[in-house]
């Protein structure tokens, strides 16, 4: 439930308005019995008054109505409880919708026409002071409720907006991940096949060479999972396609590079560099075939980049990763395109300028 309660740091403050009721005690004679009735009557307002800086707004019904019969039942001794009606009646405004509020306030005018015409009183004024001052203030009481209904409702907002951000978050860290431990594992898979190939062969300088640089992409690989909880961060496009091109060969594919790679924001070049990442994963598992050419071409304001290896496919299926790399490609207004001619090509079109 959200928290709609009235702030207590000044409700002893606000207190003072009850010297309405305090000043008879002072300026009046009364008899024994009416002291202790009205010491009796100021302690239970007290209580039901602390009791609704307690409650939320729909829970206030009962301490109001506690006010009000305290009030009721002390006016024929004191006048000045028309304090505690106006005290009911700020209550009456901050905890009812408009309707409701405008229905109630004409109740309690209502009672102190009522009581007014009922009981002989002794303060000539009792109507012409407390009608005014007891809508002035349940008047209050009704804008008090619309700034707390604003800061509930930008509260909310931020909490809607902090989940959405830590839910964006988490989808990021998670494309990263596979994006990232997808390439490594299936290096590290080629490194070991290779290095127990050659191991068997005898080839033991060779073998501990694919040792060696396995041990290095794991590192790399536990640096990088580390990074990509804070944000992921590399060496620049330039040398990431360097490694990755470096990767294809290990898998037996040959590599061509055509085109100027080009230099690009921080945003946008670690998306393309994940999205390659992906890509060059995606050829290693599944083509077919042993040569592969990634491609950096402008045409006027987009940077076009393909990847294509001269693979069989019997049909690109989409799965998670590729979903995902849309996704992050359509963040930084980039498309993807896959087709199958000669080979399997997965074209990215990128925009060189924000729009």
């Amino acid at each position: 439930m959200p928290n709609d309660k009235l702030p207590q740091k000044m409700s002893w403050a606000y207190l003072v308005n009850l010297i309405f009721y305090l000043i008879p005690l002072f300026t009046v004679k009364f008899a024994p019995w009416q002291y202790l009735a009205m010491l009796a009557a100021l302690v239970l307002f007290l209580c039901c008054y602390f009791w609704a800086y307690r409650c939320n707004r729909n829970e206030m019904q009962r301490p109001v109505v506690g006010m009000l019969l305290v009030a009721i039942l002390i006016t024929p001794v004191n006048p000045g409880s028309v304090s505690m009606f106006a005290y009911a009646a700020f209550f009456i405004g901050y905890a009812n919708p408009l309707r409701r509020y405008v229905l109630y306030l004409a109740a309690v005018i209502s009672l102190l026409v009522v009581l007014n015409l009922v009981l002989n009183l002794h303060w000539p004024y009792f109507l012409h002071f407390g009608i005014p001052v007891v809508m002035a203030v349940s008047f209050l009481g009704w804008v008090e409720q619309q700034h707390a209904l604003q800061r509930l409702a930008k509260q909310q907002s931020e909490d809607e907006m902090k989940q959405l951000a830590a839910m964006v978050e988490r989808e990021r860290i998670g494309r990263d991940l596979h994006d990232i431990l997808g390439h490594t594992l299936s290096s590290i898979i080629l490194k070991a096949d290779l290095a127990e190939k050659l191991l068997a062969r005898q080839q033991v300088a060779a073998g501990q060479q694919q040792l060696t640089e396995l041990s290095q992409i794991a590192r790399d690989a536990l640096s990088q999972v580390r990074q990509s909880v804070a944000g992921y961060k590399h060496q620049g496009l330039t040398a990431e396609v360097a490694k990755l091109l470096a990767r294809l060969r290990d898998a037996g594919f040959q590599t061509e590079l055509q085109g100027e790679v080009p230099v690009l924001d921080q945003r946008r070049e670690t998306a393309v560099i994940l999205a390659l990442t992906e890509l060059v994963t995606n050829v290693m598992r599944h083509s077919k075939g042993n040569s592969c050419q990634l491609i950096f071409q402008q045409q006027g304001t987009d940077m076009h980049i393909c990847l294509h290896d001269n693979g069989r496919s019997n049909g690109v299926k989409e799965g998670h990763g590729i979903t995902g790399l849309r996704e992050r490609l359509a963040a930084i207004g980039a498309t993807l395109v896959l087709n199958q001619h000669s080979g399997v090509s997965a074209a990215i079109q990128l925009p060189l300028q924000e729009s």
